[in-house]
């Protein structure tokens, strides 16, 4: 079997909301994640309605906003890098907060000191011999967009976005390689509010909690509802592509890659109906890649918006933006696999993350997610076939109830066993002859929950001394999963007992 290669980028994966924390330190403005506020260690929180950003900005003094503190490493990135290092990391990803740099999304020029900030960040990694990876837009959208054009729905944030991003590949060139412009782009499709700041209101609430799940919604609101996803999809499409483009020219030293929620699903059944459902699921999940790494539209979407009823205003040129604005790599998050069924009672929406139906072949951690290396392996090899591109696996991780015992420490075997299986297939993959960069675990530093907007979720390889309130010391401690994956990153994969 292949070993891994010389040069593979092992790290871990952040992003600013989840740690950064100083919520308005240095000038910093408020984005629209700073108003999703917490409900409870396992309600989910990041699907906002209308109704919800009210009551955040009503009861604003009252309720608990944790992606207002994160870790602290705002004024603790220094120690928590000494500690990336000690682990061996080659890559560590990480997002800028546009919100930090350009408070309202519409200044002139960039706050100073929030410049300065991801400066000092990227030189204390390359003191360490760090590549960083950067998002430039990890799910933060500035809150202005959120009440003056329903968030991405609008093509008018195309134009500060790129102002952003351009600045960002002017700035920072020569301190950072490797860059991604959208987080988990089809997450604007399925939790509307996380990946677009898209609200959607209802007269119904109970049918809008259920509008990541259900496919048996009142078919106007569902076609109204898809065509505003969809069409902020779109903008972020030519916002990425203008994005790339503007790299290529003025940053050629530069890689610009794109990012997923890669989702392999399974029928439920031998049925051909099943399977079909299954091979359509499949289809929707890549197309996101076939667009911003093909460089069009694939027939199959374009037909699906016909059949749905779903209206898109495409940009004037759009073809020619995407295909001069391709990226260079594929990246991706991959969780857990699925089950779908063709039956209309029992369906779920096209896309949905998080599903009902469960695989009696697969182990599920605490919070419900299958946990399935062998479909990160079979989709790997899609991947190659599809795109014949690079890839890197830049989000995977096992999230947890953890706390230390007695002597304070956290003996996380469930946490090895979940990575090394999947590390396993990645090397399988790979000798697959699937070219793959590099692999930074979620949450390599326990960080606020992306779902549930708590410290109660914990992935990483050193804990953080914080609750869900906000309390604790915000000390920092190594697991045992620390120490095996300093082992692992030393011996280039080799060596995962």
């Amino acid at each position: 079997m292949k070993r891994f290669p010389d040069g593979f980028l092992w790290g871990g994966a952040t992003s600013a909301a989840q740690i950064e924390g100083g919520r308005c330190a240095d000038g910093k403005g408020l984005s629209h994640l700073d108003y999703v506020y917490y409900r409870g260690p396992k309600t989910p929180c990041n699907f906002m309605m209308k109704a919800d950003l009210e009551k955040a900005r009503a009861e604003e003094a009252a309720l608990n906003f944790p992606n207002r503190r994160g870790i602290d490493f705002y004024h603790r990135y220094k120690e928590d890098i000494a500690l990336l290092a000690e682990m061996g990391f080659k890559s560590f990803r990480m997002s800028v907060s546009w919100t930090r740099l350009f408070p309202t999304g519409l200044e002139e020029t960039p706050d100073p000191e929030g410049v300065e900030f991801y400066h000092n960040v990227f030189r204390e990694l390359h003191k360490y011999g760090i590549e960083p990876l950067v998002t430039m837009c990890h799910y933060e959208l500035p809150i202005g967009f959120v009440d003056k054009y329903n968030g991405w729905v609008s093509k008018e944030l195309i134009g500060p976005f790129v102002k952003y991003t351009s600045f960002l590949i002017d700035e920072y060139k020569d301190e950072v390689r490797y860059w991604l412009t959208f987080n988990e782009i089809n997450m604007v499709t399925a939790v509307p509010w996380l990946g677009g700041g898209i609200l959607l209101d209802y007269d119904k609430p109970y049918i809008l909690r259920m509008y990541p799940f259900s496919n048996a919604l009142p078919e106007e609101q569902k076609r109204h509802w898809d065509t505003l996803a969809h069409q902020a999809l779109h903008h972020q499409f030519i916002a990425s592509a203008l994005t790339v483009r503007y790299a290529h020219e003025h940053a050629p030293q530069c890689l610009i890659g794109n990012m997923f929620n890669l989702h392999h699903l399974y029928p439920e059944t031998p049925a051909p109906a099943d399977a079909f459902r299954a091979h359509e699921e499949t289809e929707y999940n890549m197309f996101f890649s076939d667009v911003m790494a093909g460089g069009s539209y694939p027939e199959w979407i374009m037909s699906y918006y016909r059949k749905h009823g779903i209206h898109i205003e495409f940009a004037d040129n759009f073809e020619k933006i995407l295909q001069e604005g391709r990226v260079d790599f594929l990246s991706l998050s991959y969780y857990l696999s699925s089950v779908v069924t063709a039956d209309p009672k029992r369906q779920e929406r096209i896309g949905a993350f998080i599903r009902r139906m469960q695989n009696p072949y697969l182990q599920t951690s605490d919070f419900g997610w299958q946990i399935d290396p062998t479909a990160l392996r079979i989709s790997l090899n899609e991947l190659r076939d599809r795109f014949h591109l690079p890839i890197y696996i830049v989000e995977n991780g096992l999230g947890a109830f953890e706390e230390p015992d007695a002597e304070g420490k956290i003996h996380d075997d469930y946490r090895i066993a979940y990575l090394r299986e999947h590390i396993k297939a990645i090397r399988e993959a790979i000798d697959d002859g699937v070219d793959i960069m590099g692999y930074t675990p979620w949450g390599c530093i326990d960080l606020v929950s992306c779902s549930l907007v708590s410290m109660t979720k914990r992935y990483g390889f050193v804990y953080v001394d914080a609750d869900d309130e906000g309390n604790g010391t915000y000390d920092r401690s190594r697991k045992d999963s620390f120490y095996w994956y300093k082992k692992v990153i030393a011996s280039n994969g080799e060596d995962l007992d």
